[in-house]
C-alpha cells in the first residue's frame, strides 16, 4: 500500500512538472523559461525537477515526448477516419504536417524541440511513429499496392518528409499559406512509392 502510495504520488509530481513545462515552454520558449516558472509554479521545488527529470532539459524532453505522442495518435485517428490502408497513411502524414499550425507544437516540438534535443528522428516519440509506418507499409506491401523497396527506408523517408515539412509551416512567416503547399508536396512525394496501373506496365 506504502509502495502504491508512493508511487502515485511520484506520477502526480511527474505530470504536474510536465503540465508546468508546457505552459511555460509554450508562452516563453525553452531559454525564457526560469526554474520558477517551471516549479513554484505548482507549488514545487527544483529538487523535484531534478529528481524527475535530472535538469530542464531532461524535463524538455518529457514534454516533447508527450506533445509528439498526442500528434502521432491524432494523425493516427485521422488516417483510420480516412479508411486506413494508403488513404490512411496520407491523410496521416498531412493531419501531422497541419498541427504545426498550432502554438504550442510549433514553438516546443517544431522550433525549440531540434534546438534543445537535437535531431527528431532520434527521439524516442519519433521511433514509434516510424514503427506504425512501417507496419503500415508492410501490410500494404503484402497487399501488393506499393512497390517493392525497402520498406524501412521508405517508412524512414516519408516520415521525414511529414516531419521536415511540419518544421517548414511552423518556420514560415505565413505557416497558413504555406500549409496547402506542403501538405500537397507531401502528397506527391509519397505517391511515388504507390503501385499505379501506368507502373505495371
Amino acid at each position: 500500500m506504502v509502495t502504491t502510495t508512493r508511487a502515485a504520488k511520484m506520477a502526480e509530481t511527474r505530470a504536474k512538472l510536465i503540465a508546468a513545462g508546457r505552459k511555460a515552454f509554450a508562452e516563453k520558449g525553452y531559454s525564457g523559461a526560469s526554474m520558477d516558472d517551471l516549479t513554484a509554479d505548482v507549488g514545487l521545488t527544483r529538487g523535484a525537477l531534478y529528481h524527475n527529470f535530472g535538469d530542464k532539459k531532461g524535463l524538455m524532453a518529457a514534454v516533447v515526448d508527450e506533445i509528439d505522442t498526442v500528434m502521432a495518435t491524432r494523425a493516427h485517428d485521422a488516417g483510420q477516419k480516412a479508411g486506413g490502408g494508403w488513404k490512411g497513411l496520407l491523410a496521416e502524414g498531412a493531419a501531422y504536417i497541419e498541427m504545426a499550425l498550432q502554438p504550442e507544437v510549433q514553438r516546443i516540438v517544431l522550433l525549440d524541440g531540434p534546438a534543445v534535443l537535437g535531431d527528431p528522428s532520434q527521439w524516442p516519440s519519433q521511433n514509434r511513429c516510424l514503427q506504425a509506418t512501417i507496419a503500415t507499409l508492410q501490410d500494404l506491401a503484402a497487399e501488393k499496392a506499393i512497390k517493392p523497396v525497402d520498406i524501412e527506408a521508405i517508412a524512414r523517408l516519408l516520415n521525414g518528409v511529414a516531419l521536415n515539412a511540419a518544421l517548414w509551416v511552423a518556420a514560415s512567416e505565413t505557416p497558413e499559406a504555406t500549409l496547402p503547399k506542403v501538405v500537397a508536396a507531401f502528397e506527391c512525394l509519397a505517391s511515388g512509392v504507390l503501385i499505379t496501373p501506368e507502373s505495371r506496365i
